[in-house]
């Protein structure tokens, strides 16, 4: 059985294929026009698909992966692994919801911490009761590296390095010591926060910019670059039966 996963996000337009459920390849998209669509359904075949989508997409694809797949496009009515109590859960981006459906089929009977690092970070706490409560978004690591030189007269806009000092020795250094490791000690500042109220807690950690903060966290997590994929499957097996 092949599952296509699209998510389509702020920054990259990301396609998962999936045989069963085990990922077999991630398909970066140039584009969403009908062409790019039709081509990659005729290269796999799939039985299945669903769509992620956290921008103005183009909205002809529904239509194409509806008529050759078996179709879902993720949204506030749709069935999944967990229940959403909060005040108005048709604002809950799909990215977010995706995450928290992996956290859940991965561990069923813990409560779980899903940190999804993108254009924002975004902390989500589902509770053993498979309750999605909530929890806080702040900056991602490129808005921060943009906000400090459009929202400054002369600091640059860099681009993300592994390597850099603690204490910067130039402007650069400073900024990537200032964003990355600022962010690292957020990251892992939240997760101490969740660990004191909660007992069990697994922490999960996925996204593009995930590689950048694994070696500066102290806390113990669970980092999968595919959560978000893993997440749709889980969804599209329930709306796609």
């Amino acid at each position: 059985m092949t599952t296509l996963c699209f998510d389509f996000g702020n920054t990259r337009l990301k396609c998962a294929v999936f045989d069963d459920r085990e990922i077999k390849e991630l398909i970066v998209l140039e584009n969403d026009r009908d062409e790019t669509i039709e081509a990659i359904i005729a290269n796999y075949q799939p039985q299945k698909a669903i769509l992620s989508s956290v921008i103005r997409h183009n909205p002809s694809i529904e239509n194409i992966l509806a008529a050759k797949t078996t179709f879902h496009v993720l949204n506030h009515q749709s069935l999944l692994p967990l229940t959403t109590p909060v005040g108005k859960p048709e604002t809950i981006g799909a990215d977010r919801l995706a995450i928290c459906a992996a956290a859940v089929d991965l561990f069923p009977e813990n409560h779980c911490l899903a940190i999804g690092l993108g254009t924002c970070i975004t902390y989500n706490f589902i509770n053993s009761f498979h309750q999605f409560l909530g929890g806080s978004i702040s900056p991602g690591m490129i808005m921060r590296f943009k906000a400090m030189h459009e929202q400054t007269a002369l600091l640059p806009e860099i681009i993300a390095e592994h390597n850099f000092p603690l204490i910067g020795y130039d402007t650069k250094t400073n900024l990537l010591s200032g964003v990355l490791l600022g962010m690292a000690k957020e990251i892992d500042g939240i997760i101490d926060a969740y660990n004191e109220k909660f007992n069990h807690l697994k922490v999960f950690l996925t996204g593009g910019d995930m590689d950048f903060f694994l070696p500066h966290l102290k806390n113990k997590i669970m980092a999968d670059p595919y959560l978000l994929y893993k997440g749709l499957l889980a969804i599209s097996e329930i709306n796609n039966p």
